[in-house]
Order: structure tokens, then C-alpha cells, then sequence
């Protein structure tokens, strides 16, 4: 009784990760019921007889959980039944003519040369990813036609009533996947590539809290439970193959919702790349988090204003990237956070040559200064994260993030905005929004009307018009 209770609690928490399985399994039980009326009905059996058999083995064999790892194989699989079983005919047929003698010498040089060449075109990368399936059924047809004994009228018949049942369950796999509860592959790739921009993220806006403040205060298990939660990342690390899988599946699959029959998926997986590199720094850091070696809290808080602002706006560039993905529209608002990272690098790099490092040990000295080469890294990363997005966004077509002519965003604290409105050559009205971060201590100095160029560390110029919003730093 505990192994079935086992059981059942592993069913249960398969379903709970993904209710879409359970809809999946009664699919496959639909397509197979449908498709098994080939045998249960007399008329149909008269006309296909053993054959009804292929219909179901293919729907075994061609249903898979998305709609594109479906229609891929299905397609594979009637493509390769069709050609396969013509070539073998005609090989059945020109083999016939050398005498009984000879026949079975060239069935066996075609079945090899076919063979041959076929499972050695399996290994090209771009061929396995695609028509590896295709191939395989392409081999197994092949032989099986050219080698059998029967009669040219009885494989000519073999061969039509095969590739019909291949068919028509090909066809019934596909319907059902389509029409019934589908899983798109490439909203899926969407979807995982906007949960690993918010899970790296969330590891960067915390990584502040969790460097810079003694873990050793309050609840060991709040702790714990903290941590487990800032290593999420983890799951970036692993997630080439799945990528990859879903990008593959995704080309087959036809246009659905804002996904478009040629959608740009290989820059999903540019994309996706630069996101596991930046795990991978990201893995680095946090190691430096639970290592036993420790720097003194007071060396750390030398440099923690510069060090949280670069993981800081570093995570809010990711955010934004990740909320722009998922509404799929086209936006600037990481580059700002990436210009910020970039300008808490320069002050860090001020900091560091002004020598205030200069009492630390050597040990120290090497364990902060490759924390800070990894901060580096990340925030260059998340430039370049930024501009693949932007790549991405155009060649998918993602709509402009439409705003009103004059911006009702709050400015930050010490920060002054100003709503211009312009006059272009076309008599169009266009609004320019000036955004200049202004350190409130100056402001006492400049009341007689001076304006200080150094106490604006940061200029963002929106342009809004009717067509779309150009935004320049």
C-alpha cells in the first residue's frame, strides 16, 4: 500500500507541475480511440485490413506534447513513408529484371548503399535536429519494401494502404494537437526565456542585501530560506538543451497569437546564451557569498555604494528587458539602467585609484578584487543583453511602447524633468522630455540663475510622435 501511495503523490505532484500533462495524456487516448476504429469497424477494415495497424502505431510513436514536436514528426514520418516507399519500388521493380538470380545480389547493394549514405547524412548537426526522425523511417520503409517477396501489385497496394494509415494518423495527431488544448513550443521558449531574465534578475537586486549585511543575524532559517531562494539562478545553467529543443519544435509549428510562421527563434537562443554566460558569473559571485574566507564587513563597506549600484541597475535592466519580452514591445528603459551600471563602474574604478584599498591583505585584496571583476563582467553582459533584445524586438516585430505626448512619470528625488514641446520642419508637434539627475546641495549655489553641468550625472532625451518614441542618452 505505500508503493501505491507513492505513487499517487508522484502523480499528483507531476499534474500539479503542469496541469497541461494531464490534458496531454487524454490527447494521446482521443487520437488513439479515433484511430483505432481502422480495426473496430467493419468497413473500414475490409478496406485496410491489417494495415489499420500503422495508424496506430503512429499515433504512438508521432504524438509528442507540443504542437511542433507533432507536426515535425508527422511530417517526417509521411515524407519519408512516401519517398522511401517509391524509391523502394522502383528498386523492387528494376532488380526484377536482371533474373532470379541476380534480383536478391542488387537489393542487398540498394539496401546498403541506402543505408549507408542515409544514417551517415544523420550525423550532419543541422540534418539530425530537424529530419533525424525523417531519416530513421526513411531506412526502415526502404528496406522493407525493396527486400519483400510479394508481387509489383501487391507491393504497389502494400505501399498506398501503408502510407494512407500513415496518414490519416499523422493527420489525427496533428488535428488534436492543434485544436484541443494546444502547447505551442515557441510560447513556451518565450515564456522560459522571460522567467530566466527574471530569476537573474532577481539575484542581482539582491545581491547587495545578501554581500554587504551580516547573514549571521536573525533566523538561521529565514537564511537559509533566502539563499535558496537568491540560487534560482541555477536552473539558467541547465537550460541549453531545453532551448534549443523548443526552438527546433517551434519552426514547425504555424503562426499562433503574435508568433509569426518565420519568427526570429534563433535569436532566442543568442539571447539565451548571453543569459547563461551571465549565470555562470552570476554562479562565480555566489560563491564568494557562502565561502568560508570571508572579508571583514569594513573593508566590504569601502566600496558598497559603487558594488550595489553596478548589480543594482544591472538587475533593473534585466527587469525591464524581461517586462518589455513578455508584452512583447519595443523599449529603452534598460538602456538607462545600463548606462547607470556603466556610470557606477567608472566611479568604482575613481574609488579604487584614489587608494583606499591600500591597507588590505593580500588574501582579501584577491578575494574582493575578483568580486569586482565579476560585478564588471555582468554589467558588460547585461549591455550586450540589451542590445540582442533589441535585435530581437525588431525582428519579431514587437510593437512600440506607445506613451502620451508628455511624460506622467514622477521624477526620482533630486532628479528635474522638463516637457519641451518643438516644432519640426513638418509642422508636427513633438514633445522632448529632459530628464537630468540635480544634487540638491548644489541648488543653494545656483540661485542666481547658474546651472552646473557636473551635477547632472545623467540626460535622457524622449522624443514622442504619433509613429513611435526615440529616446536618446
Amino acid at each position: 500500500m505505500e508503493k501505491v501511495r507513492e505513487i499517487v503523490r508522484e502523480g499528483r505532484r507531476v499534474g500539479k507541475e503542469d496541469p497541461r500533462r494531464v490534458v496531454h495524456a487524454f490527447k494521446v487516448g482521443l487520437a488513439l480511440a479515433l484511430v483505432s476504429s481502422f480495426y473496430y469497424y467493419q468497413p473500414l477494415y475490409d478496406n485496410f485490413g491489417v494495415n489499420a495497424m500503422w495508424a496506430v502505431m503512429t499515433v504512438v510513436v508521432v504524438f509528442e506534447f507540443s504542437v511542433g514536436a507533432t507536426l515535425g514528426k508527422g511530417i517526417n514520418r509521411a515524407v519519408a513513408t512516401l519517398v522511401a516507399g517509391g524509391l523502394g519500388i522502383g528498386a523492387h521493380h528494376l532488380a526484377s529484371f536482371s533474373g532470379p538470380t541476380i534480383e536478391p545480389i542488387l537489393l542487398a547493394i540498394f539496401v546498403f548503399v541506402q543505408a549507408a549514405l542515409s544514417t551517415f547524412v544523420r550525423f550532419f548537426p543541422r540534418v539530425k535536429a530537424r529530419y533525424d526522425y525523417g531519416i530513421l523511417i526513411f531506412i526502415l520503409t526502404f528496406s522493407l519494401i525493396s527486400v519483400s517477396g510479394f508481387r509489383e501489385d501487391e507491393i504497389l497496394e502494400l505501399a498506398h494502404k501503408r502510407l494512407s494509415t500513415v496518414i490519416m494518423g499523422g493527420v489525427s495527431c496533428v488535428l488534436i494537437s492543434i485544436f484541443v488544448c494546444p502547447v505551442w513550443a515557441g510560447q513556451d521558449l518565450h515564456s522560459l526565456l522571460v522567467s530566466n531574465f527574471d530569476t537573474l534578475s532577481h539575484f542581482l537586486l539582491e545581491f547587495g542585501d545578501e554581500y554587504f549585511e551580516a547573514t549571521e543575524d536573525g533566523d538561521i532559517k529565514e537564511v537559509e530560506k533566502r539563499r535558496r531562494n537568491l540560487e534560482r539562478y541555477k536552473v539558467v545553467l541547465n537550460s541549453k538543451s531545453n532551448e534549443e529543443a523548443l526552438a527546433n519544435f517551434a519552426k514547425w509549428e504555424p503562426r499562433h497569437g503574435q508568433f509569426r510562421f518565420r519568427h526570429p527563434w534563433k535569436q532566442y537562443l543568442a539571447v539565451a546564451a548571453l543569459l547563461r554566460q551571465c549565470a555562470y558569473r552570476i554562479d562565480a559571485l555566489n560563491s564568494y557569498i557562502n565561502s568560508d574566507f570571508q572579508i571583514p564587513m569594513d573593508i566590504k563597506k569601502k566600496l558598497e555604494e559603487p558594488l550595489r549600484r553596478m548589480s543594482t541597475e544591472s538587475g533593473k535592466s534585466m527587469k525591464e528587458a524581461s517586462i518589455g519580452l513578455k508584452k512583447m514591445t519595443k523599449s529603452s528603459s534598460s538602456d538607462i539602467h545600463v548606462l547607470n551600471s556603466q556610470s557606477a563602474c567608472k566611479a568604482l574604478s575613481t574609488l579604487l585609484k584614489s587608494g583606499i584599498l591600500n591597507d588590505v591583505e593580500p588574501l582579501q585584496m584577491i578575494s574582493l578584487m575578483t568580486t569586482i571583476s565579476l560585478l564588471i563582467d555582468i554589467v558588460n553582459l547585461t549591455e550586450k543583453i540589451s542590445e540582442s533584445v533589441h535585435e530581437l524586438a525588431s525582428a519579431a516585430r514587437f510593437k512600440n511602447k506607445m506613451k502620451p505626448s508628455v511624460s506622467s512619470e514622477k521624477p526620482d528625488a533630486g532628479s528635474l524633468g522638463r516637457a519641451v514641446p518643438i516644432k519640426s520642419h513638418d509642422d508636427d508637434d513633438h514633445v522632448v522630455t529632459i530628464l537630468c539627475d540635480v544634487d540638491i546641495s548644489n541648488t543653494v549655489g545656483q540661485s542666481r540663475g547658474e546651472s552646473s553641468v557636473d551635477s547632472c550625472h545623467h540626460v535622457a532625451i524622449k522624443i514622442d510622435d504619433d509613429d513611435s518614441i526615440h529616446e536618446k542618452h
